[in-house]
């Protein structure tokens, strides 16, 4: 060994690899490690070295005294996944690759020769996935044959859930969040008795939402509509663009009277409804109209007491709606509620305009004298901020 060597043990072990020393290179490493326990890289060497001997449990160990330094080294962990994947199957790697997946750097940050590797990890965690949720359905299919409507609906997300291909949705509110509430992305009909109403009501609220469009379309307004310095995240395509615009019968608990005039029978249907009266934030009543081939981002709404009713009202070809893991497509005459605040997101598929009744209704789950307690709640937030003590 040379004096150089000494002073470097790396440069040693480097020159016993390249003269095909490998045990050497070991024994080296053995007492570089000993005098630099935490050296991560020496113990990523080792990996390394057992590796290329064939003594892949010998390297996964070394990965794990490398993971024991630094569990979050995405090299080390996507490299103990290849190796349990060779050594015990895919299903013993898929965790491993799953945790690496999840820390990978981006991919404008990933360096060329572990491009491949990440996407055979991708690969391994998808068909694993893929592969354990058809075997919980066929393992559930009798017994599921039992069930139906919500309660089907709601194991088959589990399945979903569980298998790990879909992700689980809570309440997220801007606002208020309202605890012990259930986070249903679509209520069942049965607890809205006066869908049936609004939905036989829809030719007349179409015919005034055309009167509506010819005498005040210069009011459909931007719904998105931040001022100057406001972050606007995911909104940035649809800041103050016309593409999404409304026209509001109640806004922020203010009913919109001349627009309710050039729609008396929309207005009077309202006054019907359970309306989540919440002064100085609800109800709101309005027509929102997506233009051709636009996409809503995810978002959610401001809280979970109120959820939203859509009908709609011009829907002149295919257009989507998403609320947690489920998706729907909107149908002539059919309405729905839903809970905003969890994410949701909408797409225009048409070639022209889309059109819906958006209505502010109270959460059914709500107990009378708890609504007028939230309203009292918040018109308390609002009053505190207004005082500007």
């Amino acid at each position: 060994m040379t004096s150089a060597e000494i002073r470097d043990p790396s440069a040693a072990i480097q020159a016993a690899l390249q003269r095909g020393d490998r045990g050497g290179a070991l024994r080296l490493l053995a007492e570089a490690e000993a005098a630099a326990p935490q050296d991560k890289a020496l113990k990523m060497q080792r990996a390394m070295i057992r590796r290329a001997m064939g003594d892949l449990t010998g390297a996964i160990e070394a990965l794990d005294d490398a993971l024991q330094i630094d569990p979050y080294d995405f090299v080390a962990l996507l490299s103990k996944a290849a190796l349990m994947e060779r050594t015990a199957g895919e299903r013993a790697a898929t965790a491993i690759y799953r945790n690496a997946i999840l820390i990978a750097p981006p991919e404008e940050d990933l360096p060329p020769p572990l491009r491949a590797p990440l996407a055979r990890a991708r690969e391994v965690v998808a068909k694993t996935r893929q592969a354990l949720e058809d075997h919980l359905i066929r393992e559930t299919a009798a017994v599921k044959a039992d069930i139906s409507g919500e309660a089907r609906r709601r194991f088959e997300e589990s399945v979903g859930v569980f298998s790990g291909r879909l992700k689980v949705y809570h309440h997220e509110p801007l606002l208020l969040h309202y605890p012990r509430l259930p986070a249903i992305p679509f209520y069942d009909r049965s607890h809205f008795p006066w869908l049936e109403e609004l939905e036989a009501a829809t030719g007349d609220i179409v015919a005034e939402l055309n009167g509506a469009l010819a005498a005040a379309k210069d009011d459909f307004a931007p719904y998105i509509a931040y001022p100057k310095g406001v972050p606007v995240n995911q909104w940035g395509e649809l800041n103050h663009s016309p593409r999404w615009s409304s026209l509001f019968l109640w806004k922020d608990g203010t009913r919109m009277d001349e627009v309710c005039r050039l729609c008396p029978k929309t207005a009077a249907l309202l006054d019907r409804l359970p309306l989540a009266v919440l002064p100085g934030y609800g109800p709101t009543a309005m027509f929102s109209a997506l233009e051709a081939h636009t996409h809503i981002p995810p978002h959610t709404g401001s809280t979970n007491v109120r959820l939203l009713t859509h009908l709609p009202l011009i829907l002149p070809g295919p257009a989507r709606f998403r609320v947690g893991n489920e998706e729907r497509q909107w149908k002539m005459g059919e309405a729905w509620v839903f809970d905003d605040s969890i994410e949701h997101e909408a797409w225009n598929d048409a070639d022209e305009l889309r059109v819906i009744l958006i209505i502010d209704v109270w959460n059914p789950m709500l107990e009378p004298e708890e609504r007028a307690l939230v309203a009292k709640l918040l018109a308390a937030r609002k009053a505190f901020y207004e005082a500007g003590v």
